[in-house]
């Protein structure tokens, strides 16, 4: 009866975590440059003096998903998409360099350079500042360019070029912020030639039909462990008003 238990509960308490992070991709599924956090569960066996029969289940870290999210065309002159293996640097809150595919960008009030979400996206030489008011454009090397109000289209000036770095799925870990971090601290080569498109986003990999169906087969699968702990609860309870009897 314990075994049953054990095995229902440890699979009840993963099942609710791969739910959270089904509902995490699921809520994502609009974000612009967001790859998708992958679950899975595995057995695990108990280990101790006595024979090996109980196995539990556990809920196996897969990482997240590295293909690509498809490419919309907004117009819009801030907002870049990264081609093939490119990733976008900008500043973290703690400071740190970190990495994002989420190429809606942002001037802010002080003149600022920064992602949606308000991290100041990182050039050659640091934070990317524009003077205020000037109308900018984007190249696809990343050069960023500026015309200041009043000049004529001859007067572009470049004013940094954003830092964009070449780094494979396994080069990098991905945190809770969404923000992708190189791993073991490595310094990730830069790019070269032009891997960005202006005007475009990359959208969501999150396929929203199959993380629906995902939460509907993982509520199932918790609801049938609930009720192998319901069963287990019953059989105790009557294995003991046996007892009492004898």
């Amino acid at each position: 009866m314990d075994r049953a238990l054990y095995v229902a509960l440890s699979g009840a308490s993963h099942t609710l975590r791969a739910q959270t992070a089904n509902s995490h991709n699921l809520a994502n599924a609009s974000t612009h440059g967001f790859k998708a956090e992958l679950e899975a569960m595995r057995s695990v066996g108990i280990e101790g003096g006595l024979l090996p029969t109980r196995v539990n289940a556990a809920l196996a870290d897969r990482g997240w998903d590295a293909s690509a999210g498809p490419v919309q065309t907004t117009g819009r002159p801030l907002d870049v998409a990264l081609k093939g293996n490119a990733w976008l640097a900008v500043q973290a809150p703690d400071g740190q360099t970190a990495y994002t595919r989420n190429g809606s960008l942002r001037v802010s009030p002080e003149g600022l350079l920064t992602t949606v979400g308000g991290l100041p996206v990182l050039g050659d030489g640091g934070p990317i500042t524009v003077p205020p008011g000037a109308s900018m454009a984007i190249g696809g090397d990343g050069t960023v360019s500026v015309l200041p109000t009043g000049e004529a289209a001859g007067g572009l000036a470049v004013v940094g070029r954003l830092r964009t770095v070449e780094a494979e799925p396994a080069q990098l870990d991905r945190r809770a912020d969404g923000l992708m971090r190189a791993r073991g601290g490595r310094e990730l080569p830069p790019t070269s030639g032009y891997t960005l498109l202006s005007g475009a986003l990359e959208g969501s990999n999150v396929n929203a039909t199959e993380a629906l169906i995902n939460m509907i087969e993982l509520a199932r699968q918790f609801e049938l462990q609930v009720k192998v702990m319901k069963t287990a609860e019953e059989n105790e309870r009557q294995a003991a008003s046996i007892s009492r009897l004898g």
